[in-house]
């Protein structure tokens, strides 16, 4: 067992890991991508693509934020035992990463935001298109891997999580595996699931992924500082309802423990509805909203 003194590590095995990764879910989707697109003037996707890209781009980015972001890095609430597992299912197949892999990144960049050791800060890397670059894709290349024993112990010790966790690559293959099977069901024909999987898997891995990285990238550089706080955090309050409510960034780092991102009416949350949803349901419970950090006074 790693000393939990030990915050991160650097070695050539983990970084194998994180190219082989970076190849298969980064590079692979964003070629995917460019090829439906160019293709587009001789088949568009169906129906079915679009609702499948819909459907797993709105089911995956809640696993995210709900998910990995609010639940297991945060303990914005809690969540009944198949409401956890569901989530962390519906985070893996955004294909970012392993829950626990996903929870003690963030949680080294709350401990280190905009600071040595971030590993995805657009602030410590200059000139500043260089460092949007670093923070929106390059830091995936190759980074240190923050220690689970030292910033996830809570997750290590529930066997059931991390049995779940293990399967990351199963739950990302399902996630490629619904769409191909909608498209080739509905359209009856191999050409309907190569459509499906193309659209509903890579294209949405794609996007989902490219959503979840302007809150790295832009919301560390431009936007409004609402709160104060010790990083370069800013809100892009336009963005929230395409970024399921993370583009309220600064609102996060100010109160990093609230269920809620979003304040007033201008600044939409669809994170924050899914688990007030949740909630009424009797599925979460002891939703958190604790006050935020003094506001910025006004000009």
């Amino acid at each position: 067992m790693a000393d939990a003194r030990t915050t991160a590590f650097s070695s050539p095995a983990f970084h194998r890991l994180q190219r082989r990764h970076f190849l298969l879910f980064d590079v692979l989707p964003a070629v995917v991508t460019m090829g439906a697109v160019a293709a587009l003037p001789w088949h568009a996707p169906g129906w079915i693509d679009l609702a499948s890209f819909g459907v797993l781009w709105l089911v995956t980015g809640l696993g995210l934020t709900v998910g990995f972001h609010r639940y297991f890095s945060h303990r914005a609430f809690e969540a009944e035992r198949p409401v956890a597992l569901a989530l962390l299912v519906m985070g893996s197949m955004a294909a970012r990463g392993p829950m626990i892999s996903w929870v003690a990144m963030h949680r080294r960049h709350h401990e280190r935001s905009d600071r040595e050791g971030d590993l995805h800060s657009p602030n410590l890397v200059r000139p500043h298109w260089r460092g949007w670059l670093h923070s929106h894709i390059g830091w995936m290349y190759r980074h240190d891997y923050p220690n689970v024993v030292h910033y996830t112990p809570d997750i290590l010790r529930d066997r059931q999580l991390m049995r779940f966790n293990r399967l990351y690559h199963l739950w990302v293959a399902l996630g490629l595996a619904a769409p191909a099977l909608a498209g080739g069901l509905v359209a009856g024909s191999l050409e309907g699931a190569v459509s499906g999987l193309v659209w509903g898997g890579f294209v949405r891995i794609f996007v989902v992924e490219h959503t979840m990285s302007t809150i790295n990238s832009f919301c560390h550089l431009v936007g409004d500082r609402t709160h104060a706080t010790r990083d370069e955090s800013r809100n892009i309050a336009w963005a929230g309802l395409v970024t399921w409510g993370e583009s309220h960034h600064n609102n996060h780092h100010s109160a990093p423990a609230s269920a809620s991102f979003g304040e007033g009416p201008r600044e939409l949350d669809p994170g924050y509805w899914f688990i007030r949803a949740l909630e009424a349901m009797s599925l979460v419970s002891n939703v958190r909203l604790p006050k935020r950090s003094a506001r910025i006074a006004e000009e």
